[in-house]
């Protein structure tokens, strides 16, 4: 099996799927057939498929047509219109048969259609093929979004995720944490070992400094230089204090040999910045507050964090 086939395959196993039916038999139907290869979510309403993408965002969706309040139609076209999941591949399941309503499930958005009642071997071939072409274009996609040098998130994946997070926190008043990394002294650093051996530093600590965020819904990203960013939804100041002692210490134990630091290896410092469940502060606040605490960090020593 080539290295190709198998990273695919793997990922088709942790695909998740989303089956949208009114009638809880057809769900059971499709589950029984898909359950032993992917991960299997169900609503059994268009108002209850988009508040379930917007929590927990599938990789493919499986739309009966006919369902009452809202078609499969009607819903696929909201979907289409929301940023964050206008990507989500949507294969009609109908048993309407007319060239009319066909023609609207690829009007509505649709990327194929499978007719009811459902032949197995068509239902699983179809969604195998349309997940790997997702996966596909995710792939090319991504590719645009990361550093070439450290390999993590580029800051055009930041301020994209950045202003998503942003949406998310008005619209579920969570809170949030926005957090800038900078490299202490690192252009003594280079002046010391050469452009090469800083490559090198700054790809060893973008991976120590990535392996702390946990959380799918993390962001780490490199933001420009030496400097590396970071998205906490979801979080608060006495959690970001925790990730950002985890973060010292990850680059601490690099041990990466550096003379021209008083600490003699290198460190970092780290600027927080909160929005509250309860205020609001706009997208460049809050990053001016990270960048301050960060220039703060730096003044009271280096190798520390501030937040606020």
């Amino acid at each position: 099996m080539s290295s190709e086939h198998s990273s695919t395959a793997s990922l088709q196993k942790e695909a998740t799927i989303l089956v949208v039916d009114d009638q809880s038999l057809n769900i059971q139907v499709i589950n029984a057939l898909l359950s032993p290869d992917y991960n299997i979510l169900a609503a059994t309403s268009g108002a209850k498929a988009i508040e379930l993408c917007q929590k927990t965002k599938p990789d493919l969706i499986l739309m009966d047509v006919v369902m009452p309040q809202k078609s499969g139609w009607e819903t696929c076209r909201e979907l289409k219109l929301i940023k964050e999941l206008e990507s989500i591949p949507v294969i009609f399941v109908t048993g309407l048969e007319s060239e009319e309503e066909e023609n609207t499930c690829w009007d509505a958005g649709g990327v194929d259609f499978i007719k009811k009642p459902v032949n197995a071997t068509t239902l699983k071939q179809r969604v195998k093929a349309h997940l790997k072409l997702k996966f596909q274009s995710d792939f090319l996609r991504n590719m645009a979004f990361v550093d070439g040098l450290t390999c993590v998130y580029n800051r055009r994946f930041f301020d994209d995720a950045y202003d998503k997070a942003l949406r998310q926190h008005a619209r579920d008043n969570l809170g949030m944490v926005v957090g800038i990394v900078d490299v202490d002294y690192f252009k003594r650093f280079n002046d010391r070992y050469g452009h090469l051996a800083g490559d090198d530093c700054l790809r060893s600590i973008a991976k120590a400094l990535r392996s702390v965020m946990r959380r799918p819904h993390d962001v780490f990203a490199r933001y420009g230089g030496e400097e590396f960013a970071c998205i906490l939804p979801e979080t608060d100041l006495l959690g970001a204090q925790v990730i950002a002692k985890k973060m010292l210490e990850a680059v601490r134990r690099l041990s990466i040999p550096h003379e021209e630091s008083p600490f003699n290896h290198v460190t970092v410092s780290i600027g927080f910045a909160a929005v509250d469940a309860d205020s609001e502060s706009s997208r460049d606040e809050l990053l001016a507050k990270a960048d301050e605490n960060l220039y703060k960090a730096k003044q009271s020593g280096r190798d520390r964090a501030v937040s606020g």
